[in-house]
């Protein structure tokens, strides 16, 4: 091949073919897929051998920490696996519909302290978020909320009430910006 035609060649793919070292790094990104290999590996040891959240059928963030009765729908453990710092209790239930996704540092709690025992838990409803929700980064949702489908919580929010499918919410406390079509 003269000069003339190598120039017409597509480098990148003169180079990802010239390579193989990266090969295992490609194949392993596809085998644990949406998570980074270098995360799914700190967070198999967190979760399998040093027993953090070791109670959790699915993958949870290292820096993250999940107790009590949490259930979850299709897709969600992708959002558990690579958000940080998040506190998820439920201590009276939380339920997270399918598709949903939220941030780095959201807190999700579904029980408070009785005012008079700090010891004991206040029983309230269970937290049920529907599908295909997002939460932004470091929102709170405290016990006894409802979320609809296709609601959207701004980041740093405070949600202390249930809000319809559909709505935009934000602020502290949350309140509805708008409704989505």
């Amino acid at each position: 091949m003269t000069l003339f035609h190598r120039k017409y060649i597509s480098t990148k793919h003169v180079r990802s073919k010239h390579r193989p070292w990266r090969w295992p790094w490609v194949l392993l990104c596809r085998i644990t897929r949406p998570v980074l290999p270098g995360t799914w590996l700190i967070n198999f040891i967190t979760q399998r051998i040093f027993l953090v959240n070791s109670t959790v059928p699915w993958m949870v963030h290292f820096t993250s920490y999940v107790l009590g009765e949490v259930t979850i729908g299709r897709n969600v453990w992708k959002s558990f696996a690579v958000s940080g710092g998040c506190y998820i209790q439920g201590i009276n239930g939380i339920f997270i519909d399918d598709d949903t996704i939220f941030g780095p540092g959201v807190k999700i709690i579904s029980a408070s302290h009785d005012t008079k025992d700090i010891s004991k838990w206040v029983a309230t409803e269970p937290i049920r978020i529907g599908k295909r929700c997002w939460i932004g980064a470091n929102a709170v949702i405290l016990p006894g909320v409802q979320l609809g489908d296709d609601v959207i919580v701004g980041a740093g929010a405070v949600v202390t009430k249930s809000f319809p499918s559909g709505a935009v919410i934000g602020g502290v406390p949350a309140n509805i910006i708008r409704i989505q079509d």
